[in-house]
Formats: C-alpha cells, structure tokens, sequence
C-alpha cells in the first residue's frame, strides 16, 4: 500500500485544482462567499480525487484465474497520501487573488490561474491599461480622482465643504490630504498590491464608541476590497472569547482568501498573537481548527478591521494604519443617494488603473523617491505603496504610531506608573516593598497584598515606555529582587 499511494501521488500532481498549502489540498468554489476557496484534502477527498483520474482495483483468484476487480480507494492509501507530504509533488499556493500581479521593475500582468512566480491563483483579473511611464502629472490626476471617489467619508483631520453635486459635507480637495485620507489611500494601494507583496500591514478604520454607528467604517473597507479584487469581502466577528477569534482568524486565512475582514469590534483592546504573527512573519505559525499542532502559513491575505471605540494591543499598532472617522453626532441621518460599492463596481477598471498609474509611477522613480519613516518589517511595502503617495502631498502613516500608542489604556496605565516612580525614587534601586504609596495608587495597588504588588511590579521588567526602561537586579535566591527605573532616549517629552 505504500507503493500504491507514492504512484497515487504520481497521478494526482498533474490534477489542475490541487495544490499544497501545508499539505494536500484542494480549490472549490464556495457559493456563499462568491469565490474560490482552498480547502484542506480529507481522507474522503483523496478518495474521490483518486476516482476522478484513475479506476482502482486489484487482483483476485477465481479458480485458476486472476481477474481484476474493481475497488473504491482503501482509505489506509488515502491516509498514507496524506501523511508523506514531501511526497505529494503539488504546487504550493499561497493566496488566491483577482488584482493583477505586480513585479517589483513596475510590470502589470494580468494572469488567469495559477502564477509560479508569487504562487497565486489567480480569477477575474481585469485587464487595465495603463500608461507604460506614466508621468508625476499622471500620478498627481490619478490622485486626484481617487481622492473624488472617497470625499463623501468623513475622514477626521480633513476639512469638508459643501458643494451642489453631494447631499453631504465632501472633503476639500483643494487641501493636501489629512493623516486619515493619507491613510485611506496608502491602505487603497496596499490592497491592490498585498498579493504581492511579502510582509504588509493592515489597514484599521474606526470612530468614537458613542457616535460611531453609521460612519461607513465597514463601506470603507468593502470599496476598497471591491477595487483590488472586485468583490465583497465576508465578514467576520470577533466572538465571545479570544480564543474564538483567533480560531476564526485561522480558519479564514486557511481558506486563502484575498481578504481577512474582522468587522464591528466594537469596544475592545484587540490583542491578537495570530493577527501579529501573519502581519511580520512568513511563514507564520496559525492553530488549525480542530488539530491541536500549528501549521506553517504563507498568507497574502490583505487585512482590514473596522470597530467603534477599538484600540490595538501595544504589538498591533505598528501593523496598522489607522483611519479615524469623525461624522458628528448622529451620522446615521446623513442623506447618501447613491449605492458607492455599486458605483466602484461599476467604476473598478478605471479606479484600478487609477491606483496603478501611482504605483508604476511609484516603481519607475525608484530610490529617486524620499523614503518615509522605517516600519518595522515593512520596508518593501514601504517602496511600494507608501513613498509614491509622500511624494504626491500625503501624510507618512507611520507619524500616528507614536500618538495611538499614547492613547492606549495599557500604555497610560503604565506610563503613569513609571513617571509616579521616577519622581518618588528616580534612577535608585529598590524593592517592590520600598516603593512609595504614590506609585502604588498610580498602579491602582492601594490596599492589596504584597505578593499582588510584587506580582505587579514583576510583570513590567523590561517594558519601555514613556522614555523609561524598568530592569530587575537579581539578589539571590532567599532576597527579594530590586529593581531600577531608567530614562531612555524615546521621542517622549514628559513634565516629571
């Protein structure tokens, strides 16, 4: 049996719909979600694979003679098939996508199926032609239109003025674009060209808890999507626990779709290891559902994450760009007459030409374009969908990382308590013990025991925040350990 599942392997390599995504699996479309789907080959799949290629039988004696009869695959063959991955010869596929596909010298391809190059599978690419040297004119016009298009979402930072083709405040165009259309724009360009692209980040859109319902958080994203890939992006929500979330996280990624779209998180400090470790690795670790070993995983999936009052763990905030909407206090009421995501459906070829035109743009100019702010892993991304827009009058998205962080619970909680340190002990080195009561209280400490404060005090060793650094002395296994508050040069000013 062995020996039969290697020549199964054999004769399933050329089957045009398998591939290896961490092993066997298979392309299906999903008629819920209106696209292709990969989907993990089963014992029963591998059956029913063998039979759409092959006839399986065996040989049986009947008197003197040797007849062959015909058998459905023994499962013990299909698992055997399963099991010796290395073996299985299929093409690897990383992500399934309908934008075209983008090289790094500013070549536009158009491909129907599988690309070897970035490993996609491709469907329901437009062709869109596009200016082989587009000039800074062209960039700056393309710019322009794709800044008409979004001017009815009431982007935060930017001014609105009425005019008389729009039942709504429309951003002024005339002004450079905020840090919030900046960040729209640069998450466009991310989208269109996420396939590929190695490493990118995702792309937050939210608005205040109490007057956010009705932005167009979630229409934001779904027209961005609706242009990169031409379609509607499944939603997901976040669940009742962290662990759902992340099990619905991977389970989506998995599938190989050309979007992750969390959707209505609402309220929350999103903390997520999945989401952190697939925006900055490749491979990333992800949990599979209903196994209980990780698996490897190449996503080219572009995320976006909408929510009222949502705000990111302090290893989630350099993996976004924000987008914050501001529409007043009830901006349910506000009078849209049109259907926008019919429109950009409509309009797609010419807004993805638009985004193109920028990014060839973009390409052609080369290192000749001044760099913006290092991001982390992100430096290709960097080239490729953020430069091109600094260059052309918009605001670097990496400028917010700095101010989000400052606004995060966690990250004021701390910062309190370390400043509440410095002015009670400065650079000396104490015990979890000698601390004054007024780090105490800026830690909401005040009356609990001493081994819930030392606790604390423990679990800070070696944070960074504020421009201070906490490090342990260790004094030996009977003596508590003492500990040093440090000033580090951090960008921060604080009044101490």
């Amino acid at each position: 049996m062995p020996d039969v599942a290697v020549d199964l392997a054999d004769l399933l390599t050329p089957v045009p719909h398998l591939f290896d995504r961490n092993g066997p699996a298979r392309l299906v479309y999903n008629r819920p979600k209106g696209g292709q789907t990969i989907e993990p080959l089963t014992v029963s799949g591998v059956v029913h694979e063998a039979h759409q290629v092959v006839r399986p039988f065996r040989l049986v004696k009947v008197g003197k003679e040797v007849r062959r009869e015909d058998i459905t695959l023994p499962e013990r063959v299909a698992k055997l098939y399963l099991d010796n991955k290395a073996a299985c010869g299929l093409r690897p596929l990383d992500g399934i996508t309908s934008a075209p596909i983008l090289r790094g010298d500013g070549t536009v391809q158009v491909v129907d199926g599988y690309d070897a190059g970035t490993r996609l599978w491709c469907e329901g690419v437009p062709q869109v032609a596009c200016p082989d040297q587009p000039s800074r004119a062209d960039a700056e016009a393309a710019l322009l239109r794709l800044r008409g298009h979004f001017r009815t979402f009431a982007f935060a930072d930017s001014a609105r003025v009425s005019v008389p083709d729009a039942s709504v405040p429309v951003v002024d165009l005339s002004l450079p674009p905020g840090a919030d259309e900046s960040a729209l724009l640069c998450g466009l360009l991310t989208a269109v060209s996420r396939p590929c692209l190695w490493l990118a980040p995702g792309l937050l859109v939210r608005a205040p808890s109490l007057s956010g319902a009705g932005t167009g958080k979630g229409l934001l994203v779904r027209a961005v999507c609706a242009i990169a890939f031409g379609g509607h992006p499944t939603a997901i929500t976040a669940g009742d626990t962290s662990e759902e979330l992340a099990k619905r996280i991977s389970a989506a990624l998995m599938e190989a779709r050309p979007t992750l779209f969390l959707d209505n998180l609402n309220s929350i400090a999103l903390k997520s290891d999945v989401l952190a470790s697939v925006l900055t690795e490749r491979p990333a670790e992800v949990r599979v559902l209903g196994r209980s070993a990780n698996v490897l995983l190449n996503s080219t999936a572009f995320i976006g994450i909408t929510g009222n009052g949502v705000t990111l763990s302090e290893d989630l905030v350099r993996r976004f760009l924000t987008v914050e909407l501001e529409a007043g206090e009830n901006p349910e009421t506000r009078d849209f007459r049109t259907d926008l995501i019919a429109e950009t459906l409509a309009a797609r070829e010419a807004l993805l030409r638009d985004v193109l035109i920028i990014w060839r743009w973009g390409r052609q100019m080369g290192d000749t374009l001044p760099a913006g702010q290092p991001l982390g892993s992100f430096t290709q991304w960097g080239r490729w969908c953020r430069d091109p827009l600094l260059a052309l009058g918009c605001q670097d998205p990496a400028w917010r990382i700095a101010d989000i962080k400052a606004r995060d619970p966690l990250r004021q909680e701390v910062s309190e308590i370390f400043i509440a340190w410095w002015n009670a002990h400065r650079d000396r080195s104490v015990k979890a013990a000698e601390l004054a009561d007024s780090v105490r209280e800026a830690a909401d400490m005040l009356g609990r025991s001493r081994q819930q404060w030392a606790a604390k005090v423990a679990s800070l060793e070696g944070t960074r925040v504020a421009g201070f650094v906490l490090t342990r002395v260790r004094t030996g296994r009977w003596s508590p350990d003492r500990y040093v508050l440090r000033q580090v040069d951090s960008g921060w000013s604080a009044a101490l």
